[in-house]
């Protein structure tokens, strides 16, 4: 049987890096900051993990010196687009160029090694019902989420400071504090998420072993609308298609073909969801101008008639 248990547990273990990243990028999006840093930050986090837990034997300081790693590199986001107002967007793409050359050399100087470190000594994150304890931290992480933004004032000045800055200052909020704490809690997560890829999901860490999930993420913050419950549901697309992916290699399909099964189910779900935003943007510009049109026979109507009384 293709689907059972096994692959929906799959799906979740590959949904929970996706997931965490996705709210952090979900944050700094509503605070008006494009943050596409993301696989970078988690590639960071992937690489501090595993060496502060191989080190000190506990995977726990491992995924707090992840989330401390990731945090401070996303301050190069923060200062430059905030501060120094730079484009997040070259950013963003020079710090996933970054981190992917860092971790390379950092892997040759510490571990002597090239390609990919797997020691039996490396520990792990324990497994709760067959999940890593950073997995349901990510699920809780939706609600808290969704709460802050629909009911706690940090949550409504965050929204407001992304939609009209000039105007929330006015009022006394700070747009660039907020717009630093998005971009330092978006650090936090996408460090969580390198901790659960690299430490939950395997236990190894590997030249660039993200593999473009954090772009992914990005995606899924793109089709969830920067909602926490739309993040979760485009990273359980995605975490399904990975999961399906994995099943279909093992039932003799190539491994460039299942590989490639999570980035043909992003492109055709931005597919679909641009050809949906564009037929609406369509649909209301047809009903404007037939509204106009209307109008204005209405007014050249009562024109004639006032004319013909006359």
């Amino acid at each position: 049987m293709f689907f059972d248990s096994d692959l929906l547990m799959s799906a979740l273990r590959a949904l929970t890096p996706i997931l965490l990243a996705a709210l952090g990028g979900a944050l700094c999006e509503r605070a008006g900051v494009f943050n596409i840093g993301l696989e970078g930050m988690m590639l960071l986090g992937c690489f501090t993990a595993v060496t502060t837990s191989w080190f000190t034997g506990s995977p726990w300081l491992g995924v707090l010196a992840a989330a401390l790693a990731a945090a401070a590199y996303s301050l190069v986001l923060a200062v430059g687009a905030v501060t120094l107002r730079g484009d997040a967007v070259v950013l963003g793409i020079a710090m996933n160029l970054l981190a992917v050359g860092l971790t390379s050399f950092l892997l040759r100087t510490v571990f002597g090694v090239q390609g990919t470190f797997d020691d039996p000594s490396l520990a792990g994150l324990p497994l709760i019902g067959g999940l890593s304890p950073l997995a349901y931290l990510a699920w809780a992480a939706v609600g808290v989420a969704a709460l802050a933004l629909s009911r706690h004032v940090w949550g409504l000045r965050l929204r407001g400071v992304g939609e009209a800055p000039d105007a929330a200052a006015t009022l006394g909020v700070s747009p660039a504090g907020y717009k630093y704490a998005a971009v330092l809690v978006s650090g936090v997560l996408c460090g969580l998420a390198g901790a659960q890829l690299a430490l939950g999901n395997v236990t190894l860490f590997s030249e660039n072993m993200t593999a473009g999930r954090g772009w992914i993420a990005v995606v899924a913050v793109m089709l969830g609308r920067a909602l926490p419950l739309g993040v979760l549901l485009a990273a359980l697309l995605f975490g399904l298609a990975e999961a399906a992916g994995f099943r279909l290699q093992g039932l003799g399909l190539p491994q460039q073909a299942t590989d490639a099964a999570p980035y043909v189910v992003t492109l055709g779900a931005l597919f679909l969801t641009t050809a949906r935003r564009r037929r609406r943007t369509g649909r209301g510009t047809s009903t404007g101008s037939t509204s106009n049109t209307g109008s204005t026979g209405a007014r050249s109507t009562g024109t004639n008639h006032s004319g013909a009384t006359a």
